[in-house]
């Protein structure tokens, strides 16, 4: 945990967050925060990238904006995850849950809102992990449903994933929500987000699904399948930068900021029953990303791609269509994926060693 000297006090920042990062978020969804104030929040999967972020961010607001929030975090070690990150079980109005969301129970105990971001491992060793994954996606969905259904609950946000709609990420423009119905997801993953976003469908529960692609920033996994943290793994371990393939797949990535912007902008003012992607629009290919990040860093590690020719068949490309978002939302990309590398790259630097 690392601390800022605001005022002439020490505030801390919960996940070593840069503050910098923090207030920015403060800064560009202050309205939608005031729409929060004094709500009971469910949380699952606060102890993965999605839900350090939210975390921290909701902690900042609450110093900034003293919301008078109380947030219940389900987690299926939470003595582990207290027990490296103190500052969560520390703060007043937030309680650990241990369970898992594929069985957790009916809870007695009322919520306002109902944040399901449950992080899900990017590959799995096997077909019966595979179908464990598929199970905990969609029951656990079915779980949190049950909390959202209740009349006092206002909505449920489900963070599903670009993968429901297969290969429609392919296209030059990406993926539109327009794609959805039309699309066949092409992993077990993506079939079981679809399963998970149709039981939202049927349910009698006002909710907003979130279609999650890319990301880089502090937290992300450097040892996952990942293609943006292995690239910063290896340039902080000096090189050489590896990248699988021919270096043609093409991706866009957001900054974990302007993730959490859009989020809370989603859960409180999204149109009801509606899905809106989430990610950037500034595309790069796995070749250009890995050369970005070794000019970050000095001395530059060598980038070696692993195909030296062009691989057959089509090209790898994975984009989302994020017109619903602007348009709809307001929502805008404000952080480039230069400066996103730049302030990943020294979160790591400045990680205890």
């Amino acid at each position: 945990m690392v601390a800022s000297r605001r005022a002439g006090q020490i505030t801390k920042i919960m996940f070593r967050i840069a503050a910098s990062d923090l207030d920015e978020i403060v800064r560009l969804a202050a309205p939608d925060f005031e729409r929060l104030r004094g709500a009971r929040i469910f949380l699952t999967g606060g102890t993965g990238f999605f839900g350090k972020w939210l975390l921290a961010a909701f902690d900042r607001a609450e110093r900034e904006l003293k919301l008078g929030l109380n947030i219940t975090i389900l987690s299926r070690d939470p003595a582990r995850f207290a027990t490296q990150w103190p500052e969560v079980k520390s703060r007043p109005g937030w309680k650990l849950f241990e369970g898992h969301v594929a069985e957790l129970p009916a809870l007695l105990e009322r919520f306002d809102y109902v944040l399901h971001a449950a992080a899900d491992a990017p590959t799995q060793p096997n077909e019966a992990a595979e179908a464990e994954r598929s199970r905990s996606i969609v029951e656990g969905t079915r779980r949190v449903l049950a909390l959202a259904e209740r009349p006092d609950t206002k909505r449920l946000l489900f963070i599903s994933s670009g993968a429901v709609y297969g290969e429609a990420t392919g296209k030059p423009e990406g993926a539109s929500e327009r794609d959805y119905y039309r699309a066949r997801a092409a992993m077990a993953y993506g079939t079981a987000k679809r399963a998970a976003e149709l039981a939202c469908e049927q349910s009698e529960a006002d909710y907003n699904i979130a279609r999650a692609f890319a990301f880089l920033g502090p937290h992300l996994p450097l040892d996952q399948n990942f293609a943006a943290g292995n690239f910063i793994r290896d340039a902080l371990r000096g090189g050489p930068i590896e990248v699988r393939g021919d270096g043609t797949a093409l991706r866009s990535y957001l900054y974990p900021t302007d993730l959490v912007v859009w989020l809370i902008a989603i859960l409180t003012r999204g149109h009801l029953d509606t899905a809106y992607n989430v990610g950037s629009d500034e595309v790069v290919s796995t070749a250009e990303l890995a050369r970005l990040i070794a000019d970050e860093v000095r001395p530059a590690p060598e980038v070696v791609i692993q195909a030296r020719e062009k691989l057959q068949g089509p090209q790898n490309v994975y984009l989302p269509n994020i017109a619903r978002a602007k348009e709809e939302l307001g929502l805008r990309v404000t952080v480039p994926l230069r400066e996103a590398i730049r302030r990943m790259l020294a979160f790591h630097q400045a990680a205890p060693k």
